[in-house]
């Protein structure tokens, strides 16, 4: 196992919660996910944007590869250069307090779009963090995704 997995209990993080933001912007992480990503994160989270309008949680050692991956994309690609100042730009260096809780910043809650009630959403080895309005899009997406042709390589998986 790397050193940056998640570990504990939790070494997959997974399933969608509904949680609300407090009037600081504030997020109370689940207790059942915060040992093990303080554990991954040896105390330090990573938050930032992503292009779908959603936010993404990183224990910070998982999140260093992907910063380093994009710094070496070429800046002179407009579609990758857009990408990297919404993933690499909006990367904020985070702690939870004493309560659990994560501040997002008004920037990123105006980025994606959050109101009071917002989605964690486990993907295994980060969080996504969705609004409510953009979490059930997602899920209306992948209904109608499913409802035709199915795409390559899903038509063998067994569930």
């Amino acid at each position: 196992m790397k050193k940056w997995e998640i570990r504990g209990r939790n070494r997959n993080v997974r399933g969608a919660a509904a949680l609300s933001l407090d009037a600081k912007g504030r997020l109370a992480i689940p207790a059942r996910h915060r040992e093990s990503l303080l554990a991954a994160g040896e105390g330090s989270l990573v938050l930032t944007a992503h292009p779908h309008h959603c936010l993404l949680l990183y224990p910070a050692p998982a999140w260093q590869p992907i910063r380093d991956q994009f710094l070496k994309v070429s800046s002179l690609d407009p579609r990758m250069a857009s990408i990297k100042r919404v993933l690499v730009g909006n990367a904020r260096t985070e702690e939870l307090d004493s309560a659990g809780r994560i501040l997002v910043a008004p920037e990123l809650r105006e980025y994606a779009q959050f109101e009071k009630t917002v989605y964690l959403v486990g993907m295994g080895s980060h969080f996504e963090i969705w609004s409510e309005a953009g979490w059930k899009r997602q899920n209306e997406l992948a209904a109608e995704a499913l409802a035709g042709d199915l795409p390559p390589g899903l038509g063998e998986l067994v569930l």
